[in-house]
């Protein structure tokens, strides 16, 4: 099923490959890319506005999370999605190069309160703001009406102030993540048996290996969640998964870390490469997909979006088309 958005950027009910292919061929949509999915855009009004109930199920975790967009005929978006899980490492050295900066002959501002104390822990809010990333780019493809996810058990203990410290940036972070999912529609609660109790309903299996890219691995649980609301099937009739990874940009970093020979340091990072925002989803006629990397000497570097190794560095900018940006890798899991 591909999303549909009218000329407004509206998200309106998906249509069928085929119908889509007619009307891009009729000229009566455009199609375009939305962060690595296929869509079209009606260049007519379109004939009827009739909306049904989308769900979305979301089931989190640490390393890896499923995402499921679903309505009572049809199960749209099968998303497994790598968390973020390098900001609180990528803190810590940041403060321990401000510190070496502070005890060199070298101009630097004053020192000013923590800013991070008494509120979300940066690398919790870094894995729930992306969730709410996910959120926003359905939201934008599909009517969505209801949210169900299920709830992290963070359960504080009385005089047990580690274990209630380790626990509470997670029940902090969670009820942040409610307050801005209700801006997008109504929100529903499951508990973790609630979700094995309705597994276990339709004889659903749950693969041992979180790591897999595959439906059983995480997408099971976000399915049977969205199908308690939307109802209208008993076993999954989509089982494809898109898996997306978040890429790592260094924004702010001016210089590596170890200074190179001669005591020079060269500059590291930036989010453009020769005019091209780095992340942007591509068309190269020899590479086929890819999305943009770093640049050197006049060409850009092109990395594959199933693993993310590096494909070319001698890459021209007018031999790619770009398609969209998204800062994130996309790609199809194999079944």
């Amino acid at each position: 099923m591909v999303p549909v958005v009218d000329k407004q950027q509206k998200p309106l009910m998906p249509c069928s490959e085929k119908r889509a292919r007619q009307m891009v061929i009729s000229r009566k949509a455009t199609p375009f890319w939305k962060k690595g999915v296929f869509c079209i855009r009606l260049n007519v009004e379109p004939s009827a506005r009739n909306l049904q109930q989308v769900v979305v199920g979301i089931d989190p975790g640490s390393k890896k999370e499923g995402l499921t967009v679903k309505s009572k005929a049809h199960t749209y978006l099968n998303v497994q999605a790598d968390a973020i899980t390098w900001v609180k490492e990528h803190v810590k050295l940041r403060r321990i190069m401000r510190k070496a900066r502070r005890h060199r002959k070298t101009p630097y501002r004053e020192c000013r309160n923590n800013r991070t104390m008494n509120c979300l822990p940066p690398s919790t809010k870094a894995r729930w703001q992306w969730k709410l990333r996910l959120i926003t780019w359905f939201s934008e493809m599909y009517p969505i009406t209801d949210f169900i996810v299920e709830d992290a058990n963070a359960i504080t203990k009385k005089n047990c102030s580690k274990w209630n410290g380790n626990f509470s940036p997670i029940k902090i972070g969670k009820n942040w993540f409610y307050s801005q999912i209700k801006k997008f529609g109504n929100l529903s609660l499951r508990k973790g048996w609630d979700t094995k109790t309705l597994r276990d309903k339709g004889g659903l299996g749950k693969s041992s290996n979180k790591m897999r890219d595959s439906f059983d691995s995480h997408c099971v649980d976000s399915w049977v969640l969205a199908n308690e609301i939307a109802q209208g099937h008993t076993k999954p009739e989509n089982k494809r998964v898109l898996c997306v990874v978040p890429l790592r940009f260094h924004r702010r970093q001016l210089h590596r870390i170890v200074p190179s020979k001669g005591g020079k340091r060269p500059s590291y990072g930036g989010t453009r490469s020769l005019g091209l925002k780095r992340g942007s989803l591509v068309q190269n006629p020899k590479y086929g997909l890819a999305y943009v990397g770093g640049s050197s000497k006049n060409r850009i570097s092109l990395h594959s979006l199933r693993d993310g190794k590096r494909l070319s560095t001698s890459v021209k900018v007018s031999d790619c088309k770009v398609l969209s940006f998204g800062g994130t890798r996309a790609y199809w899991a194999e079944v």
